[in-house]
Formats: structure tokens, C-alpha cells, sequence
């Protein structure tokens, strides 16, 4: 197969096709019940042939994506491979640029499906591409609305009857031998490639794996709404579907049938309702406009920070050394595990950006490589709404040792991540660097030398920030007023304005912001 670095296409050598065959072109749905083009190419198509292609841009240097998450692909890979020998075909798998495996498909009368899906910035290049050069028929079922002049007119009323519907099985009978090979394998490619992921605690990919998580999930969904700001009860209190949703091994709508049919009633079962509905919401708002991932959405934020951009503030948040405890244990955690809980996220992007001064992407984008979850319609949309660069609700600058306080009192997650303190009582874990000297002495820890202080004065730079924002404020609102500004920062209709009413908080805990704007989807 070709090398690493090496974009000269491993390509099938499929037959020539009668004009009654299409290749299933998977991506991110990596499932056979409830999926899109799946469903349409068995029931339309006397011979189907499913078709994953390793793009080499996946595996390169400078793609935003750690090993640990492309072995959770490959994982769910191979679990898709089980699908479809279970369904009496095969999954094929290729190797290079996807619009050239696809081009030598279509060019022996192959029609091309794939599932519709909102991408990130190579992902758009290579859609177009292959659009116009393999015919590529992208085939939505996901809720979310296309090809419409304002496609937020009626939206809330269309993803409810989205979620309402049944979920879509395949046609048995459509699956039959297609003729074609695979041109490598998984262990080629990780081989090729050098794919070790060395993260801890990372899920196991694919479509039983998830199952066996809702399963689990159903059965203690009471103790979610206690288990999802606090990252030490937010590890086993959620559902921690998230990158299953991502790679599309179960669809929302299953998860959200799922839930509906075998979960108690109760606050746990209509907050995670609630974080499906917003999943749709905030990938919506993806769709209608890809720039979340590259400009800030309000252009007076444009440029925001690029005068105070200082590498080594960047570095000691990425590395979690900015002497606030809680930052740092979560900074660790997610470079070590690639998960983090929604709160936690928040925090660390409101400080990165509020407190630090750094350029939102460079935060964004940090996170988006260490996720195992990293889901471009998430991730930027969030980390836009937790720096203030919509320009529609109030500053809102998490206070880390609040946090501390509230979201990790016993100290648990600190003392696990941040071994540096794992002897400073609880009660210090705010403000370690207020422990009387006799104390670190006592304790063999030292402030400043083992642990650092903090990287910024909190509260000098909390009013900075707010004077900073409050003097851009004015600007700020009348470019939202632009119909495409606004467009872009159109919110949910269901139950009015929620994001931008509960945004106009500061730091308050997960019990008062109710369900807010802090991730749609809880990142669980």
C-alpha cells in the first residue's frame, strides 16, 4: 500500500457495473439500522457495495487529530465490517485520495451514495470535489434542513417529527455479492502509518460498544442531572456517548428512541432529551454556515486577541500548568484520556480566552486534535459562545476557584490529575497559593516551584475582560443585526431564546443555568 505521506491512491479494481449497482460511501456513519444512504441503496439498487477509503490527510502531521481517536475509528471500522458479514456482504476498504477510489467506481458505471453530513474544512473541499467528479448523491434522513432560503422557518417543529419517526432499517434482500476486494487492511494502515494511541481510559469503538453505553446509561439515568458538572461524577454519571454519536455508530434518533421507550420519566430523562434536541440545534447551525470553524461569527471579534497571542500562556494552559488547579487537572485529562466533561470544556475555553488573552482558534483547535469526540459543529460553535464572540449575551468569565468549590470540593479530580497538590487538603485546592508557607513545608510542596502560580491575576483581569467587552458591546450588537449575522446566531424557538437568556449569567452552577447554552449536547 501506499506509505505514509504518500496521497497516490490504493485503489479496488471493481467490475463493471450494469447501471443497477452503487457503492455505499461511509464516512462518519459507521452503522447499517438508521442510515441514510444504507437504507436507499439497498432499496433501490440490485447490488451495493460498502466502501470506506483511509484518506491520508487523516494520518498526516498537521490534521487535528490524535492516534487515540483514529483507533477509535478503526475500532468502529472493524465493528462495521462485522455488520455487514452478519448481513452476508463486505465491507471494503481502500486506501487514498476518496474522490480518486471513487472516480475509478463511477467511471465503470457505479452510482456513488453517501449519508448527508455537515463537514470540517478538508471535509467540504473533498465533498465538492467528489460531487463533481464521482456524482456523489448525498442522501439526507438527520433532521436537519437543506437548500432552504431560512432554514430555521418551522425547524423546531421538523427535527421533533425527525425524532419522532421510526428509525430506518436496510432492505435484507438488497445485500448480495458485489465482486469487490478490499485493497488493505486496518493493522495495513496502522502499520503504515504508525497509529498508536497512548491515551488512557479511551471507549472502545464501534456499534456494540455503544449499545452496551446506552444500555448502562438507561438503567442510571436518574443520576444525570447530579453527574454532569462535577468532572470526577461526570466520568460515570453520563452517558459518554458522545464519540459514538460522532462516528455515527448509533444514530440521535436511536438514542433518542432508545431513551424514550426504556427510560424512567424523570429531570435525568428530559435533560438528555433536551441535549439531543440542542445536538440538532448547534449542527444546524454548522450546516447553514461552515465558517464556525475558521472566523469569528460576529466580525467585530475579528482579530480579537491576536495583539496579546503569548506562546508561553499557550503553553501552560495547553499543558495545565496556569496555577489554577481545576484548569490544569482538566487540561491533563483531556490531553491524556480525550475526554473532558461540558463544564470543564467551558472553563478552560472561558479562561483560555477571557483570562489568557489567546486567539480562540489556537484553544479550538487544541481541543478539536485531543478529543476522541471532536465534532467540528460542537466544538466551534461552543468554544465561540464561551469566549464572547457572538456579541448577544453577557460576558460570562468562570471563575476557577468557584469552580473548585463547587464542582470538585473533596478535591478528587485535582488530587488524580495534578499529583503535584495530591497532598494539599481540599480546602487549599482553590487557592493553593495562599497556603501558608509552614503549611507547603509541611506538606513538601512549594508554590511557585512544584506547582506554579497562577498565570494571571484573576480578578484584575476578570474586570479587564468585561470593560474590554462592554466597550465593544455597542459595535457588537448592531453587526448582529446584519440578517446574515443574525442568521448565523439564529437560536432555538423551543422554549424561546434559552441560550442567549441563560448566557446572561456569570459562572453560575449547573443547577441555575437549567439547560443552557454551555454545550447542546452535554459532550457526555
Amino acid at each position: 500500500m501506499s506509505g505514509p505521506g504518500d496521497t497516490t491512491a490504493t485503489l479496488p479494481d471493481p467490475p463493471s457495473a450494469d447501471g443497477d449497482a452503487c457503492v455505499i460511501w461511509h464516512r462518519r456513519h459507521l452503522r447499517i439500522p438508521d442510515q441514510p444512504a444504507v437504507t436507499h441503496a439497498t432499496r433501490a439498487y440490485a447490488t451495493v457495495c460498502p466502501l470506506f477509503v483511509f484518506d491520508p490527510h487523516f494520518y498526516q502531521g498537521d490534521a487535528l487529530v490524535c492516534d487515540a481517536r483514529r483507533e477509535f475509528l478503526h475500532e468502529s471500522l472493524a465493528d462495521l465490517a462485522d455488520q455487514y458479514d452478519d448481513a452476508d456482504t463486505s465491507l471494503v476498504l481502500a486506501h487514498g485520495d476518496p474522490v480518486e477510489v471513487l472516480s475509478t467506481f463511477a467511471e465503470r458505471g457505479w452510482d456513488v451514495v453517501t449519508a448527508a453530513e455537515p463537514t470540517s474544512r478538508h471535509g467540504r473541499r473533498r465533498d465538492d470535489r467528489a460531487t463533481g467528479r464521482a456524482g456523489v448523491q448525498f442522501v439526507a434522513d438527520d433532521g436537519l434542513t437543506r437548500d432552504r432560503e431560512n432554514p430555521r422557518d418551522g425547524w423546531a417543529d421538523r427535527v421533533e417529527s425527525y425524532f419522532e419517526s421510526s428509525p430506518t432499517t436496510p432492505d435484507s434482500s438488497g445485500f448480495e455479492s458485489h465482486g469487490v476486494d478490499s485493497a488493505v487492511s486496518i493493522a495495513d494502515i496502522e502499520d503504515a502509518y504508525g497509529v498508536d494511541g497512548q491515551k488512557e481510559s479511551v471507549p472502545v469503538g464501534g456499534r456494540d460498544p455503544a449499545l452496551a453505553r446506552l444500555d448502562r446509561f438507561v438503567d442510571c439515568i436518574h443520576e444525570y442531572p447530579s453527574s454532569i458538572s462535577a468532572p470526577a461524577d461526570a466520568e460515570t454519571g453520563t452517558s459518554r456517548l458522545s464519540p459514538y454519536l460522532r462516528f455515527g455508530c448509533l444514530s440521535v434518533r436511536e438514542v433518542f428512541h432508545r431513551v424514550e421507550a426504556d427510560a424512567p420519566d424523570g429531570v435525568g430523562k428530559e435533560m438528555f432529551r433536551d441535549r439531543l434536541y440542542w445536538n440538532r440545534h448547534y449542527t444546524q447551525k454548522f450546516l447553514d454556515w461552515p465558517g464556525w470553524t475558521e472566523h469569528a461569527v460576529n466580525p467585530v471579534f475579528r482579530g480579537l486577541n491576536r495583539d496579546t497571542y503569548d506562546p508561553e500562556r499557550v503553553d501552560r494552559w495547553k499543558e495545565g500548568r496556569t496555577g489554577f488547579p481545576l484548569v490544569d487537572a482538566s487540561m491533563r485529562c483531556l490531553k491524556e484520556t480525550g475526554w473532558l466533561n461540558f463544564r470543564m470544556r467551558a472553563m478552560c475555553a472561558s479562561v483560555f480566552g477571557y483570562l489568557l488573552e489567546q486567539p480562540w482558534r489556537i484553544g479550538a483547535d487544541w481541543f478539536y486534535r485531543h478529543l476522541i469526540d471532536a465534532d467540528p459543529a460542537i466544538n466551534y460553535t461552543q468554544w465561540q459562545y464561551q469566549t464572547g464572540l457572538t456579541g448577544i449575551a453577557a460576558v460570562r468569565v468562570y471563575n476557577p476557584r468557584k469552580q473548585v468549590r463547587e464542582n470538585d470540593p473533596e478535591g478528587t479530580f485535582v488530587h488524580r490529575w495534578v499529583p503535584e497538590l495530591a497532598d494539599v487538603p481540599a480546602t487549599h485546592l482553590d487557592r493553593p497559593e495562599k497556603m501558608p508557607l509552614s503549611l507547603q513545608s509541611e506538606l513538601g510542596v512549594r508554590i511557585g516551584e512544584d506547582y506554579p502560580h497562577p498565570v494571571v491575576d484573576f480578578d484584575r483581569r476578570r474586570r479587564e475582560a468585561r470593560e474590554q467587552f462592554s466597550a465593544l458591546a455597542k459595535r457588537a450588537k448592531e453587526a448582529a443585526h446584519d440578517p446574515e449575522i443574525r442568521r448565523r446566531l439564529s437560536l432555538s424557538q423551543r422554549g424561546g431564546d434559552r441560550t442567549n437568556a441563560e448566557a446572561n449569567t456569570d459562572d453560575k452552577s449547573s443547577h441555575e443555568m437549567g439547560q443552557a447554552s454551555l454545550d447542546a449536547f452535554e459532550k457526555n
